[in-house]
């Protein structure tokens, strides 16, 4: 069936076909039809904002469909994205278990399909069931050594242009492209957004962007962006 904002909704979390590839999706039966009874299923537009940094935790949501960007504001004002989130990831995990705020903000960069949960049913729902305590464990754990990661990489990095190809590299191996003599990589962010993933501004990313291409190390055409030298950028990676 489908959205308003023409999405093909998943409607039922037991006969879902892409259960079985989501790590936290992929529960025993027992646990998802348990699931399937607690979630309130909504599609979301472009732009929409779930849950705001400093919001007391209502609950988790559960991505369907679409893609979620998740940011936190800095003291001078800036907006850095930590991450960009895809389908069969659960949001607010932490906040939702600890009682704490919410320590981001997200907001759907896509037509999206959320299921919501509860904090209370959600806490309950772990208390109940052995199998989703081990699927929580194991999504805070991915999401702690990935932000390990983050920070080391960009930790490490000397320069705009170091960060932004790390990034091309990261992004490129993400999606299975990496092995293929020249890579492509589908970008749906702005220079703006990528700018906030690597704490820079719009115009380095722009002017960085260029120089790759001068230098015929990518090729850009639309959101389509084609590693042509994959030893140049993994070398002004660092790698």
């Amino acid at each position: 069936m489908l959205s308003p904002y023409g999405l093909d909704l998943v409607e039922n979390c037991i006969t879902c076909k892409q259960r079985p590839q989501r790590e936290f999706c992929n529960l025993d039966g027992p646990s998802i039809e348990r699931l399937e009874a607690l979630k309130f299923a909504s599609s979301y537009p472009k732009g929409a904002v779930l849950f705001v940094e400093g919001q007391s935790p209502r609950g988790v949501y559960i991505l369907c469909r679409g893609r979620v960007k998740l940011s936190f504001g800095a003291k001078d004002g800036r907006t850095i994205i930590l991450k960009i989130v895809e389908p069969g990831e659960v949001l607010g995990l932490s906040a939702t278990i600890s009682g704490k705020p919410y320590e981001l903000t997200a907001e759907t960069l896509d037509p999206s399909q959320v299921n919501f949960i509860r904090r209370e049913d959600f806490l309950k729902f772990m208390r109940e069931r052995g199998d989703v305590c081990l699927k929580v464990a194991e999504q805070l754990s991915e999401k702690y050594n990935k932000a390990c990661h983050e920070v080391r990489s960009l930790g490490l990095s000397h320069s705009a242009g170091e960060k932004l190809a790390r990034l091309l590299v990261e992004w490129s191996e993400k999606n299975g492209e990496a092995a293929k003599p020249e890579p492509r990589i589908m970008i749906a962010l702005t220079h703006e957004e990528i700018a906030q993933m690597i704490g820079t501004s719009r115009e380095t990313v722009t002017r960085t962007l260029a120089d790759l291409r001068r230098k015929n190390i990518i090729q850009t055409k639309g959101a389509a962006l084609t590693i042509r030298n994959k030893t140049a950028l993994r070398s002004l990676a660092g790698q």
